[in-house]
């Protein structure tokens, strides 16, 4: 199955001078975690997500509206193709420990956006239909395994009463 008929094909984005109280507003309207930065060309500078946002205005200790979205964004960005098969897509993810993927066209211009949610909602489909398989459990699940697993493992020790 091909990338272009699992993504969400009208994808809200924002621009890198944008504020983050702007990015937070377009995450909260929409339900959504992340939001594709493109540039006035529409092609792809950067990914934002809610994470993101909440950091940047904890470690300066500023209102969202203080701060730009380039600020606070990821400037590399993996991406993949419309044409190219959710396996690419799935792949992709796991080894970059990332829960979307801008969709872009040969220009670079954003044309939809894909996330393991759609891939896992995709492999319960053909499960429950007994339809042939796109993407293994196995695989689906080694990869929501990689991507959820913490980067940094913090110690929490009780203070003596």
């Amino acid at each position: 199955m091909k990338v272009l008929n699992l993504m969400a094909h009208h994808v809200r984005t924002c621009a890198p001078e944008d504020s983050l109280n702007t990015a937070a507003h377009i995450m909260w309207v929409g339900d959504f975690g992340c939001v594709p930065v493109v540039d006035e060309d529409s092609r792809v500078v950067g990914m934002i997500t809610d994470r993101d946002i909440c950091m940047a205005a904890y470690t300066r200790g500023v209102s969202l509206h203080a701060l730009s979205v380039k600020s606070a964004m990821a400037k590399e960005v993996v991406c993949c193709a419309p044409e190219d098969d959710i396996l690419v897509a799935e792949k992709l993810m796991r080894k970059n420990e990332i829960r979307r993927l801008p969709v872009v066209d040969a220009l670079g211009k954003l044309v939809g956006i894909i996330s393991i949610d759609n891939i896992v909602r995709q492999a319960l489909r053909e499960h429950l239909m007994g339809q042939p398989r796109s993407i293994s459990d196995l695989e689906v699940t080694e990869t929501l395994a990689t991507i959820c697993t913490p980067r940094i493992t913090v110690s929490v020790e009780r203070a003596a009463a």
